[in-house]
């Protein structure tokens, strides 16, 4: 993708990346198709809480990803296709595994049949750190070593190497961003950083947590964004794998910790057992190592090292404790 205006199709472009991503392309002049998951309610996501100027100039797809019948028609006409659309939370894969198969293997093989036939110029799939499982080595490059320890993680196994396996055998131009923890404003309370913010904004003081020693790396949604636009830029991308990180690893005790003090409150942490992953699930060490996108993409995250995250952790807390945002969280109960 060239500077020069593209038809690109974002799915889940509803989500916490998928709308910051949909409404920076449409800043940046191109024609976006916002892939949403149908629903009875006509909610288009977090887009609905978009500014008017940018819904304006969207076209937006109800559909699901798992209907490649919907999926090859939401495709029709798009030169770029930037996929984002996966069941992500951790937990419900534990309970649901099934989902996440349909999900995100078959969702993404719809995707990749649907670009071959109609020949876009690029797919971009999304995939997780989380595919690393427990760091055997850190800085984890694109190199370290696939480990399922969950289904969610093993999911997005699948489709990774699905995805790697059209660009071998089909020559398909599929490029693979994989994100470290992403965290800012709009992200699920299923994830750790909002999960402290809104229970610290809503009142509480004893903090209800899961495990506290495992370490994250943790990246910005801006910083998220412009790296998906960077891969889906770049022609070195094409059949590569490109972790997209900050290079700084910090344990979730002292993320929690971080939090309370920019948030100007003391804080008592709990352990809810509810909230910890079996012994073997727990994936204990994340750090990125960013060298692969600096050098092949010229990416490199703005918000890094602790004063990065400082400020992240800011904005990221400036949103939430808007009475309006946080009203739309259910702080009070653990969310699967």
């Amino acid at each position: 993708m060239t500077q020069q205006r593209k038809k690109i199709l974002v799915t889940g472009a509803d989500g916490f990346i998928g709308s910051h991503l949909t409404e920076e392309l449409v800043r940046q002049g191109h024609d976006v198709k916002a892939f949403v998951n149908y629903n009875s309610f006509n909610s288009w996501g977090w887009l609905d809480y978009s500014p008017k100027k940018i819904v304006d100039e969207l076209e937006v797809f109800p559909g699901d990803i798992r209907d490649p019948h919907g999926v090859k028609k939401a495709m029709q006409g798009c030169d770029i296709v930037l996929h984002l659309a996966a069941l992500i939370a951790i937990p419900f894969s534990y309970h649901s595994p099934d989902t996440y198969i349909d999900t995100n293997i078959k969702g993404t093989l719809n995707i990749l049949q649907a670009a071959r036939e109609l020949e876009v110029e690029k797919v971009v799939h999304t995939s997780t750190s989380e595919v690393y499982g427990t760091a055997k080595f850190v800085p984890i490059t694109e190199e370290h070593p696939l480990q399922g320890q969950s289904p969610y993680s093993a999911s997005k196994i699948g489709a990774d190497q699905l995805a790697l396996s059209f660009y071998s055998s089909f020559n398909l131009p599929v490029s693979i961003i994989r994100p470290f923890n992403t965290y800012g404003p709009r992200q699920s309370a299923r994830a750790v950083i909002p999960t402290i913010i809104t229970q610290i904004a809503s009142g509480e003081r004893k903090i209800r947590l899961g495990s506290l020693h495992p370490t994250r790396d943790f990246n910005y949604v801006k910083d998220t964004v412009s790296g998906f636009i960077s891969v889906a830029q770049s022609d070195k991308s094409v059949g590569e794998v490109i972790n997209i990180g900050s290079n700084y690893e910090v344990s979730i005790g002292q993320t929690a910790t971080l939090i309370a003090e920019l948030m100007g409150q003391d804080i008592e942490i709990l352990t809810d057992d509810q909230r910890i992953r079996p012994d073997k699930s727990e994936v204990e060490r994340l750090w990125a190592d960013n060298t692969k996108a600096k050098k092949l993409l010229g990416w490199a995250p703005s918000y890094s090292d602790v004063d990065g995250l400082k400020r992240g952790l800011s904005e990221t807390i400036d949103w939430f404790t808007e009475p309006s945002n946080l009203r739309q969280y259910k702080a009070g109960i653990y969310n699967l």
